[in-house]
């Protein structure tokens, strides 16, 4: 069972990885002000669909793992939430918005297709099954270092998912850099549980 802890771990970085590079290298695209989402659009949307698929189903999988390396099945249950969202994120992707793909308007639609919606219900529970993940692992984990690290993780994924939230709605000009703080301090924090967990 610890092969899935590895190959989770290596599917949260190897998620990272990609859309860091993805996203710097793409035509048109701004990760700045983009969401990582949008990267599954247009014609090489392919790569970011394939990111969210096969990091969703190695965290799914290693969720498995989790009840006998962690001694909690508790642990477990939000970490199969985040694997499967991040799974259904990428089967359903967000609309075209906001100058990308390009050619696209640069604005919000006023009406969203039920893909998108489905998307966004899947992206928030992607990003509050991190936190409830953390706080689970506070209580569950043995070691002063690794419960205050999962705590102090907690509180910053909460913050920084509320903090792109409004800058979402706001349509800010760093919506997309404040995403991907969230995501690497989230991602990072749940790929190095699982190595622990392998231990």
């Amino acid at each position: 069972m610890t092969t899935l802890l590895w190959l989770g771990s290596a599917g949260l970085a190897l998620f990272v990885v990609t859309l860091l590079v993805d996203g710097a290298t793409r035509p048109g695209y701004d990760p700045v002000r983009h969401p990582v989402s949008a990267l599954a659009l247009g014609p090489r949307g392919w790569v970011q669909t394939g990111n969210f698929l096969v990091c969703g189903v190695l965290v799914a999988l290693a969720a498995l793992a989790v009840p006998g390396t962690s001694g909690s099945g508790w642990l477990a249950v939000p970490i199969a939430v985040f694997g499967v969202s991040l799974l259904a994120s990428g089967v359903f992707p967000m609309d075209a918005m906001r100058a990308y793909p390009p050619g696209t308007p640069d604005v919000t639609p006023e009406r969203f297709s039920k893909r998108h919606r489905v998307h966004d219900w899947f992206g928030i529970a992607v990003f509050m099954s991190l936190p409830a993940a953390a706080v689970v692992a506070t209580l569950v984990l043995d070691g002063a270092v690794w419960r205050s690290y999962s705590g102090l993780t907690g509180v910053a994924a909460a913050v920084l998912f509320a903090a792109f939230g409004q800058a979402w709605e706001n349509d800010s000009p760093r919506a997309g850099l404040l995403q991907r703080v969230t995501m690497v301090v989230g991602w990072c924090w749940l790929a190095l549980l699982l190595v622990h967990l392998a231990g």
